[in-house]
Order: C-alpha cells, then structure tokens, then sequence
C-alpha cells in the first residue's frame, strides 16, 4: 500500500485544524476536523477555488440554520426540509461539491439551540471555516506533486504497451482473451491520464515568463493523448476483424504489417525525441523499406480483393475503417512531429532541464 501526498495532506490538515480549534478555546473542535477533510485539493489551483465555494456554502447553511431554527424550531423534520433547501440553492448555484459541507453545517447549528443562539451559531460556523482554511494552508505549505513529470511517463507507458500489442497483433500471436481485458485497461489507463492531464493544466505559474512555455506543453501532451487514442483505435480494429484479417493475401496482411510497423517505429521516435535522446536536426523514419506509400494503400487493397477468390468469405469494408484508422494515426504523427520541432526550436534551453528533471525523478 502507496501513502500518497493527498492522504498526508489530509492527516496533516485535521491535525492542524483540531489543534488550532483547541487553542482557540472553541466548542467542538471536531466540525473543524470534519471540514479540513471536505477541503484538501490534489491542485493548489483547486484548493483556491474550493475555498471560494466551501465558504459561499457555509455560508448559506448557516443562514438557513439559523432562519428555520428561529421561524420553526429545531424538530428532525425541521432540520431535513433546512437540508433540501440548501441542497437546492447549492445546485442551482453550481457549486455541488460544497453539499457536504453545507449539511454540516446545517446540522452543527441546529442540533443544539440555546439562549445565545446568534452567538452559537457564528462560532460554528466560523469553526467550520477554520477546518477549510487549515486545509488551503497545508495545500500552499506542501509542495504539489510534479504532474507533468506524472503525465510524461504515464503517456509513455500507455503508449508503448498499446504499439507494442499492435505488433504482436499484426503477426497474429496475441491471445485473444488477454488482448481483450488488456484494451479495456489501456482505456482506462487513457481516462486518467485525461485527469493527470487537466492537473498538469490547472498548475499555474507565478512568473509570466514561463506561461508561453507552459502553454506549448500543454498542446504537445494533448496531442500525444490524442496520437496514442488513435493508436488504440487500431488495435482495437485489429483484434475484432482478427480472424477477417487473416483470410486476407498474405500479400495484404505483410503491407499492412509493413505500414503499421512504420508508423510504430515513428511513433517511438517521436517520444524519444521529445526526450531530447534524438537530436533535433535528424528526420525521423516514417516509412518501413517493405510498405507502400499510404496514399496507394486503399487502391492496392481494394484491387488485391477483388482478385483474390480467398477473400470472398471476408468484409471487405471492416478493412476499410482499419485503412482510415491507419490514415488519421499517420495524420496525428506528423502533427505531433511539427509541434515538438517547433518546442524544442524556440524553448531548447527550457526543454533540456525539464527533461532533466524527468530522467531524475525516474
């Protein structure tokens, strides 16, 4: 089992809030603790907006609290109709996160009403935000993780484990059922790296120098996200028309092989490149010696498919959304290739240390 920063951070946050609460002499410290836990943020980006909103939601559910509680009184049914008003004017606000938080509130006003209820309910709330204000100060104290170190190797990793079942796939020695659930991992895996990569965008730089470099960053990783989906879409192609794709020619099946295998090979060379491990000024190979060229790859297929009587039992037409598949991927490379040659054109310096950083935490 990993202890993760968030996990920490949390620990460390109800920690702080319990202590400050019982320094400052307030009743029922634990509302501080319960709010710290509703306020920890992976980005201290979110952690700013988070207490934005935990704050308008506290707000409003000791607003609510304190208005029932005097028009209706404190009975359990008085203390859920508090709840779903609240709840209302958190959605309609849109800020649905807080909810919890509200509710907690709500509760920690009503459940005990006494003589000097005014003054009862602004120390709960104001200990309310004292948990939330604790976590926002453990997130600004602690040093968010590296997500674009994160976001780099996780792509990586998708990437390879994808061409490298591509390969296999093309030579007809994948296991079917194993491919399978590997698809369905890689999916997932691409979905997170989804969130990673919103993370890594929500990071803010304190220096408007480095936004420009920032912001070219976040093109190349999108589109990399974007060239290893397209990656994916191939291999999915492949291994539900496998058994079509093996009544082809064998003549077809080694050009596909011979494009494909290309392509990966290009696609390798892109990622080593944007590591700085190839130099800037060698062309990348984009071709194997043994595939046409891609512009002639739907004429030929569809001419050796019609000569050859073996595929008669085959449909023809699934190999066409695989030949479009093969087409869009080639598209993504040579997009992907002109925005790191434009990166490392005008930010080689910048480049160098960030990958530098990369190969350390590795």
């Amino acid at each position: 089992m990993k202890l993760g920063a968030r996990v920490l951070k949390t620990g460390i946050a109800i920690v702080l809030a319990l202590t400050l609460a019982e320094l400052l002499n307030l009743p029922s410290p634990i509302f501080a603790g319960i709010a710290a836990v509703f306020a920890i943020q992976p980005t201290i980006y979110r952690s700013y907006l988070s207490v934005i909103e935990q704050l308008q939601a506290n707000i409003i559910g000791g607003a609510i609290a304190v208005i029932f509680v005097m028009l209706f009184g404190n009975h359990v049914f008085i203390i859920g109709l508090a709840a779903i008003i609240a709840i209302m004017i958190i959605l309609k606000l849109r800020i649905e996160s807080t909810i919890g938080l509200a509710l907690v509130t709500i509760m920690a006003i009503m459940q005990e009403p006494g003589e000097h209820f005014i003054e009862f309910a602004f120390i709960r709330i104001a200990t309310i935000m004292l948990g939330v204000l604790s976590s926002f100060a453990v997130n600004l104290v602690f040093i968010p993780p590296k997500y674009e170190t994160k976001l780099y190797h996780k792509t990586v990793s998708v990437t390879e484990d994808t061409l490298k079942w591509i390969r296999l796939s093309t030579r007809h020695a994948s296991e079917h059922t194993l491919l399978k659930k590997d698809i369905e991992r890689i999916k997932e895996r691409l979905m997170k790296l989804d969130q990673l990569y919103l993370m890594y965008k929500e990071e803010r730089n304190y220096f408007r120098s480095k936004e420009v470099l920032k912001t070219r960053k976040l093109v190349i990783y999108r589109q990399m996200i974007s060239t290893t989906r397209r990656s994916l879409n191939i291999l999915r192609r492949l291994h539900r028309f496998d058994n079509d794709f093996q009544h082809l020619p064998e003549e077809t099946q080694l050009e596909l092989q011979g494009q494909l295998d290309g392509l990966i090979t290009y696609h390798e060379q892109l990622l080593l490149k944007f590591a700085g491990k190839i130099r800037p000024n060698v062309e990348l190979e984009t071709e194997s010696t043994e595939a046409p060229q891609r512009k002639e790859l739907v004429g030929r297929f569809l001419h050796q498919v019609k000569q050859d009587q073996a595929c008669e039992e085959v449909e023809t037409y699934h190999f066409l959304h695989l030949i479009s598949d093969i087409l869009e991927y080639e598209e993504n490379l040579v997009h992907l290739e002109k925005l790191i040659n434009s990166f490392q054109t005008y930010h080689q310096k910048e480049n160098t240390v960030r990958l530098d950083e990369i190969e350390d935490e590795r």
